[in-house]
């Protein structure tokens, strides 16, 4: 896997094809048997919705516009704005926080401040 998953191109057309019923009939079939396969950590706007809803752990990861298209690099607001809208609109597995899924808004957060709050609530979890 290369860096080029995230592009902007990439993240667009992902886009598109999520909003097919069909990709999400076939997707999400395969997705469920894999995280079946044991312990994951898997992404994606309709992980804890749709494809995981029992999820031991779910976090819904958000920053503003501004802070995600400059961490995207070549993505510009706009773009996003376009996706995000789409995304939580598509009749079929739309983005939307599930009701058990923790919010961490990481507009102001390091990526290490991320990672290190994301362990807590893990080990909360588990009880360690």
């Amino acid at each position: 896997m290369t860096a080029a998953i995230r592009t902007a191109e990439v993240s667009a057309r992902a886009s598109e094809i999520a909003r097919l019923q069909r990709s999400r009939e076939a997707l999400v079939p395969l997705q469920r048997e894999l995280l079946a396969l044991g312990d994951w950590v898997a992404e994606g706007r309709d992980i804890g919705t749709v494809v995981a809803p029992n999820a031991e752990l779910k976090i819904f990861l958000t920053a503003s516009a501004d802070v995600r298209a400059a961490r995207r690099g070549e993505e510009t607001v706009a773009s996003l704005a376009q996706r995000d809208a789409r995304d939580s609109t598509r009749a079929d597995s739309p983005l939307r926080q599930a009701a058990d899924a923790h919010l961490l808004d990481t507009t102001s957060l390091t990526i290490d401040e991320v990672v290190e709050r994301i362990v807590r609530l893990a080990a909360g979890r588990s009880g360690g």
